[in-house]
């Protein structure tokens, strides 16, 4: 079965403004008032329930959740790869939630989770996910640096300066 994603061209992890552009793309190409013969026509409109389906599909997928619902779960592999997509592009919440909706939970699951808590600057919580996935592989040097990070993030964030400085970035939006 092909996904809507691979109908509109676009990769899993496209945000709603790159699959409305895509969607445009396919309409102008295969909107059935462009084509003359009947045959050709024909085959336009049925293109266009598959594009218009498609891209229903795939906006309800990649449009952020404004309340608790049940969201499918995703492979493991699938659900980090969309979670780093988002992370890169500096949008730790919507990576969050991607990382979420997996169905299983590994050392890189946690140790993701993690990174993506010290992007949101909850140290805390951050340096628990990296514990854990320590604990699932504790010979992983690159974990062992990350809980370290963590760590110190959040020593830093208990002293005088670092609570100011999260007052400030509480009362200023940043």
């Amino acid at each position: 079965m092909i996904s809507p994603f691979q109908t509109l061209g676009v990769p899993p992890w496209a945000d709603p403004e790159e699959i409305r552009s895509a969607y445009r793309v396919l309409v102008k190409q295969w909107h059935p008032d462009m084509m003359q013969d009947p045959a050709a026509r024909q085959r336009a409109q049925q293109r266009m329930v598959e594009i218009n389906l498609a891209y229903e599909e795939a906006l309800r997928m990649s449009a952020p959740r404004r309340r608790p619902s049940v969201v499918p779960e995703l492979h493991q592999d699938d659900a980090i790869m969309l979670a780093e997509s988002r992370l890169s592009q500096g949008k730790p919440e919507e990576a969050l939630r991607q990382l979420l909706r997996a169905e299983g939970r590994s050392a890189a699951w946690y140790a993701l989770q993690g990174r993506i808590l010290m992007a949101m600057r909850q140290y805390e919580s951050a340096h628990q996910s990296l514990r854990e996935a320590l604990r699932l592989d504790p010979d992983n040097h690159e974990y062992h640096m990350q809980a370290f990070e963590a760590e110190s993030q959040l020593r830093k964030s208990r002293t005088l300066p670092g609570r100011v400085r999260s007052l400030f970035r509480r009362v200023t939006g940043q």
